[in-house]
């Protein structure tokens, strides 16, 4: 493990930070307001290099591992988690797939225009029934010819509307079957595939979360991802590094909170001198110093199992949940520590409260991540 960054992940956080400051900070409540996805700027961070990180430089990617994967999540998170989050969704996700499980002609074919950010990826694996309970899918597809045929909907994708690419898991098999499930790719102009609904949400309110529909739409037999009835199992498996995203997003979220929150209590005078000096206010960034820097150690840990290519099921899922939770802790207590103008929008605050919280749902839940460790710790 690195307790120490090397000059790639020092030169992508620096290079992240840069940006971020320049062309994500002046802009971004507007953009939260609004509810507007700001795709410009994922062109921006296209043109850096930053939307195909993982993605090797055959294919146009910067072939970066996790390191500075998770460094540049987490400074994008840092001023805005709208930003982070889909740029994680991007990488972890829809182009993490194709990577993990594409054939080499899926791969030159696509991976450039992820890598980028010519085209925004989408991943649809939730639907309005099925959360954590993925089997229960009801988005089928049957084999017609040399066509596969989709229909059915899929619910809370990043990208659902405005993402020009997407990874679709469908049931090709019997319900509740663990091998009945087959990813396709399904390009945006692909008849019968169109976006739906937008949600109005709490947080993160400038990373688009919207329906995907499918009403008959017809795939060619070369759109899909390895194996038929190899879906789910390669979705477990792409959530398991998708974790450490969410992870590193979480502890973006809960830095700029704590880093607020303390240059904040130093300004802040009350009985004539700075709260800070107050130990209930001093105990309480204590308190979150402590917990951002364990998050840290548990992002570290599953960074050096999944660059070494070990599995990172369980260490990913703790990452996942302790960040995500502490998240919620640190953006709550900055809120308190800000006092009265922690409850408005002209100080920072208050948006890492609410953007914080889908951290804690979103790729798997605070549940379902005890679920996967209580498992694994079991099987030990």
């Amino acid at each position: 493990m690195h307790f120490q960054e090397n000059e790639s992940v020092s030169m992508v956080r620096q290079m992240v930070r840069d940006f971020a400051e320049k062309h994500i900070r002046p802009d971004m409540m507007v953009w939260d307001e609004a509810q507007t996805f700001p795709i410009d700027v994922f062109k921006g961070l296209g043109e850096l290099g930053l939307m195909g990180v993982l993605v090797p430089e055959n294919y146009g990617g910067s072939g970066f591992g996790y390191y500075e994967y998770a460094a540049a999540i987490e400074e994008l998170a840092k001023v805005c988690g709208s930003v982070g989050l889909s740029m994680a969704a991007h990488n972890s996700l829809c182009t993490g797939h194709i990577l993990q499980f594409g054939n080499e002609e899926q791969k030159q074919r696509w991976l450039p225009k992820l890598a980028t950010a010519e085209w925004i990826g989408a991943w649809g694996l939730t639907e309005a029934n099925t959360g954590s309970d993925a089997l229960r899918m009801k988005c089928v597809a049957h084999k017609d010819g040399n066509e596969w045929v989709l229909n059915g909907a899929k619910n809370w994708i990043t990208h659902g509307i405005s993402g020009d690419i997407a990874v679709v898991l469908a049931r090709t098999g019997d319900l509740l079957d663990s091998h009945g499930i087959t990813a396709f790719v399904v390009e945006r102009g692909t008849p019968g595939f169109s976006g739906g609904k937008k949600e109005n949400k709490l947080g993160m309110r400038a990373s688009e979360t919207a329906e995907m529909i499918f009403e008959d739409c017809r795939i060619p037999e070369e759109n899909v991802l390895g194996n038929i009835g190899d879906g789910f199992i390669q979705a477990m498996k792409v959530l398991d590094g998708g974790r450490i995203s969410i992870a590193a997003l979480s502890l973006g979220i809960a830095k700029g909170a704590y880093e607020a929150a303390l240059k904040y209590s130093k300004e802040r005078e009350q009985f004539g001198k700075s709260i800070s000096n107050f130990q209930a206010i001093a105990f309480k960034l204590a308190d979150m110093a402590t917990k951002i820097d364990a998050a840290e150690l548990l992002i570290q840990e599953s960074c050096d199992l999944k660059n070494k290519g070990k599995n990172v099921n369980k260490v990913s899922a703790m990452a996942k949940y302790y960040a995500s939770e502490i998240s919620v802790y640190c953006a709550n207590e900055a809120v308190q520590i800000f006092g009265g103008y922690g409850y408005t929008k002209d100080f920072p605050v208050e948006k890492f409260y609410r953007d914080c919280k889908l951290c804690t749902i979103g790729e798997g839940t605070s549940e379902i991540q005890k679920l996967v460790i209580s498992r694994a710790i079991l099987k030990d």
